[in-house]
């Protein structure tokens, strides 16, 4: 299993000017790497409130709307089996600047650590690829993760990218470590500083 925050530092350095989208439990460890939080979109903070699921969807739309841009999103298993069709829709709309990152620790951690449905039973790799993804990823082991990660970034996309990662259980307001403030930022400031980035 890989821990997140190991696996983010590795992305920071590769991402160019990719935009960033952590989802939920992905927030604490985007917020200590990121060092272009105004490329960053952080869903489901205290400040930026979301319904789980959204960001598969939020993360569609934003790679259709700036095709010319890379989108990098760090989805939970949990929150991805609240929006499962959303796989056929990214699937069908293929683009080819997204790449979806689920990082798999096999519970809800937000709410105390149960179990997600299909722990051991569902693979969200199959899934992906038989709703149309373009190329599909697993990794459980830092190194090979390491070694392929650009290799990931210059796949044409939808890209599936399904990560085993250690389990960070915490209550909802518990951050992982220190928080950047830049980075985790409310709704109407990410999307505002994000619309001056690409010059709107």
């Amino acid at each position: 299993m890989i821990d997140q925050l190991e696996l983010m530092r590795i992305l920071e350095r590769i991402r160019g000017d990719a935009v960033v989208m952590p989802v939920f439990r992905a927030n604490g460890a985007w917020s200590q790497v990121s060092n272009k939080p105004i490329r960053d979109v952080p869903i489901g903070t205290l400040d930026f409130p979301a319904a789980m699921g959204i960001g598969s969807s939020f993360a569609l739309g934003l790679s259709l709307a700036r095709p010319e841009t890379k989108i990098i999103l760090f989805d939970g298993d949990g929150s991805l089996l609240m929006n499962l069709g959303s796989l056929v829709t990214v699937g069908n709309k293929a683009p080819q600047n997204l790449y979806h990152f689920v990082l798999d620790n096999g519970v809800y951690a937000t709410t105390g650590g149960q179990d997600t449905p299909g722990t051991n039973s569902a693979s969200y790799a199959q899934l992906a690829r038989s709703a149309g993804y373009a190329a599909v990823f697993e990794f459980d082991e830092l190194e090979d993760f390491d070694n392929q990660a650009e290799e990931v970034l210059r796949k044409p996309g939808p890209v599936m990218i399904c990560v085993k990662t250690v389990p960070d259980i915490r209550g909802p307001q518990q951050p992982s470590g220190p928080v950047n403030p830049e980075v985790v930022r409310g709704r109407p400031q990410a999307i505002s500083n994000l619309l001056k980035e690409f010059g709107r």
